[in-house]
């Protein structure tokens, strides 16, 4: 009883000196494994050929505290071998897992141990990962408004039915995969048509129609800026006239408009590309109006001169667009221009807010201040023109990632 109080007084002498992971080590089972000499457990100094080039005390406090607990198990050991429990030579097998499969059509569970699985070494080809050099954005919507009133209202009014349609595509070059180099390409069109029970000569009008095709080339020349080459040109495609009247005020490329720049570019993304700005500065800029149609339009409403179809001039232009998704369900879109040749100048200012109702509904507001002088004046307005519209409708959008 002595010798046993002894030992066990020496194992916890020793664990007082160690962390709680050496103390789980002392603390195990007596296991022996093979037989050991006073020069193994107390004299197993480091050999000079495994010596480090720096300071090893780190090494030299662990390796005391493995010779310390080693001494402490095989001193117990040598001591009180009715203590050892176990020899590692005569362990018993530890037990079999098995496995219980199930056989339906026989109705039978078995219970067998599971076999074991060879693994097979296999080769899988990675698949080549598809590089995207052109990101496509597609937004369509149709919005529209509509008004019923019988014959017997007591306040009177006319039946009415607006649609607008607004159809926009994005081409631009994946700046991921080409950072020096800028290339945007932007399409759309919009059409608006209104029922006209006002009109004795037609049953609609056409309040919006306008197609505009714009195209930006650049490369990298510091940080933000490009130089870069620009081109837009915009038109409509149905004839308008104006109220119980044959009098036509617009028809396809009657006005139509072509602006090229040379210049330098601004493109701007914050990180998660929630805000994004674009301005693009063009000193020497060309500038064609169209009038197709001068037989029935007069092109001096559109700036070009009396009896001409076209009229050329050079100048200077800007344009900056800025794009900011202000929270998850709306966003700000605006587009500036202006062109000058140092005579004349003329603008226009686009805004455009998207409430998103759901995936696929949502409202807009959309507001178009212009000036152009080298329309004719006009009496309220001057040289100013603006254009308002707010829609509830119907809205599909597709875009690919990088």
């Amino acid at each position: 009883m002595k010798k046993l109080l002894l030992a066990l007084c020496c194992l916890a002498a020793v664990a007082k000196t160690t962390v709680a992971e050496e103390n789980d080590y002392l603390l195990m089972p007596l296991i022996f494994e093979h037989q050991q000499t006073p020069s193994t457990t107390l004299n197993n100094a480091v050999d000079n050929a495994m010596q480090l080039n720096a300071s090893d005390q780190w090494l030299q406090d662990a390796m005391a505290q493995t010779r310390q607990r080693n001494e402490a198990r095989y001193r117990a050991m040598m001591q009180n071998p009715q203590l050892v429990a176990y020899n590692a030579s005569s362990l018993p097998e530890p037990p079999k897992e098995y496995a219980l499969t199930s056989d339906p059509s026989q109705g039978m569970l078995t219970i067998a141990a599971p076999q074991a699985v060879t693994p097979v070494d296999t080769v899988i080809a990675e698949a080549p990962v598809p590089v995207r050099n052109w990101l496509h954005t597609f937004n369509g919507s149709v919005h529209f408004t509509q008004a019923y009133i019988s014959n017997n209202w007591y306040q009177g009014g006319e039946n009415n039915l607006n649609i607008l349609a607004d159809l926009k595509w994005e081409c631009n070059l994946n700046q991921a995969v080409h950072p020096n180099w800028l290339f945007n390409n932007l399409m759309q069109y919009k059409l608006g048509i209104a029922t006209a029970s006002g009109d004795s000569l037609r049953r609609y009008r056409i309040n919006e129609d306008n197609f505009l095709f714009s195209s930006q080339l650049g490369y990298k020349a510091v940080k933000h800026w490009y130089y870069s080459a620009m081109l837009q040109f915009k038109t409509q495609f149905f004839n308008n006239y104006k109220p119980n009247s044959e009098t036509m005020t617009a028809s396809f490329l009657s006005p139509g408009e072509l602006n090229l720049g040379l210049g330098m570019t601004y493109d701007y993304k914050n990180a998660d590309q929630s805000k994004t700005l674009t301005i693009a500065i063009a000193p020497l800029s060309y500038n064609l109006k169209i009038c197709r149609d001068i037989d029935r339009l007069n092109p001096v409403n559109f700036g070009i001169d009396e009896g001409h179809h076209t009229k050329s001039t050079f100048g200077s232009n800007i344009e900056a667009k800025w794009n900011w998704k202000i929270s998850p369900s709306i966003t700000w879109s605006s587009r500036f221009f202006v062109f000058t040749n140092y005579k004349y100048v003329q603008g226009d200012w686009e805004n455009t807010f998207d409430f998103s109702i759901t995936r696929h509904l949502n409202t807009k507001i959309f507001t178009h201040l212009r000036y152009d002088k080298s329309h004719p004046k006009d009496e309220d307005w001057n040289y100013w023109q603006f254009k308002e519209i707010l829609s509830f409708g119907i809205v599909y959008r597709f875009a690919t990632s990088e």
